[in-house]
């Protein structure tokens, strides 16, 4: 199957029918759902999971704990700490082997928490590898969405917790369309989406998913545009009471770099990129979202919203047009 996300495309064969249910999970397919249309133009990443054995590391030379590389072929064992084994192999396309083989306590650990392993298992064997081939070309992270209602597209950021998931589900009742739930990759103008499900708190968020993580529940995301280019730049806040007013460019792009590194679904990111950078000599080291923050920052007029206890926020305000 072929899936478009982050503006990579990625081809995914696996002959274990449970990986290729958490890989449709990571991308915000529902269960039982049709895959979206095979997006056109050829792959720039094929992920192949099997059920082989050890990874052979003959020719490949130590590159950190657990790593082996010859520059062109990398082994990862144990990923992430998922207890999948990566062969990264890089070329057109990018080429990814994963097989599972987690020791006897992180094979049970993994089966009693099963929430967090298949949130984990997503970001290593689609997110991280799709993010790192984006790097490439010069996209980073960033934790946060690109919303389109009316005359406005902001780039909605916040940190989590502060209730974004929910504010954009219903903004998206409301006739508008994102990019993704809070993840996207960004370059100095557009925000690539990453595909993911929206995910929900409270009694209210009921859909087809089973619960994942913090009590919440996944839905797909029903109008998802690939790509979109912001207008502003919009922070999302709890506060007191609800209000919205202008954001000084670096109160703005420190926000949005300070939730990008504390976002739990890019916890571990930072080693796999470094890893592989070292390994290959591909990517940057340490992807400049700083820059990119800021580049938008200086660009766009930015505002804070802040949403009072108790208050929820409608699409007009999310997009900064409500006074």
């Amino acid at each position: 199957m072929r899936y478009r996300t982050a503006g990579e495309v990625m081809d995914v064969d696996t002959e274990l029918p449970w990986a290729a249910r958490l890989v449709a999970r990571a991308l915000g397919v529902p269960p039982g759902a049709t895959p979206p249309p095979d997006p056109t133009g050829p792959p720039t990443i094929r992920l192949r999971i099997d059920a082989g054995t050890a990874l052979p590391l003959h020719g490949l030379r130590p590159v950190t704990r657990g790593t082996w590389s010859d520059g062109v072929t990398t082994a990862l064992v144990n990923a992430g700490g998922s207890g999948f084994d990566l062969k990264v192999t890089v070329g057109e396309p990018l080429e990814i082997l994963a097989r599972y083989r987690p020791g006897g306590p992180l094979r049970a650990a993994n089966l009693l928490l099963g929430a967090r392993f298949g949130l984990l298992a997503g970001q290593i064997l689609v997110h991280y590898p799709v993010l790192w081939r984006a790097g490439w070309r010069g996209r980073v992270p960033l934790h946060a969405c690109v919303l389109r209602g009316g005359p406005a597209t902001p780039l909605l950021a916040g940190p989590g917790g502060v209730g974004k998931s929910t504010l954009l589900r219903q903004a998206l009742a409301a006739g508008a369309v994102a990019t993704a739930d809070n993840l996207c990759c960004a370059d100095a103008s557009r925000c690539f989406g990453v595909a993911e499900p929206l995910r929900l708190d409270g009694p209210a968020a009921r859909g087809p998913r089973a619960g994942t993580s913090h009590g919440r529940v996944e839905l797909p995301v029903a109008a998802r545009e690939p790509v979109l280019e912001p207008d502003r730049l919009v922070v999302l806040e709890r506060g007191p009471r609800t209000e919205i007013d202008r954001l000084a460019p670096d109160e703005a792009a420190r926000a949005l770099v300070a939730g990008t590194y504390a976002a739990g679904e890019l916890r571990r990111f930072w080693a796999f990129a470094a890893t592989l950078a070292l390994a290959t000599g591909l990517g940057p080291a340490h992807p400049p979202i700083e820059a990119i923050a800021e580049g938008y920052a200086r660009r766009l007029p930015c505002l804070r919203v802040r949403v009072g206890d108790g208050d929820s926020a409608s699409a007009a305000s999310l997009c900064g047009l409500a006074t």
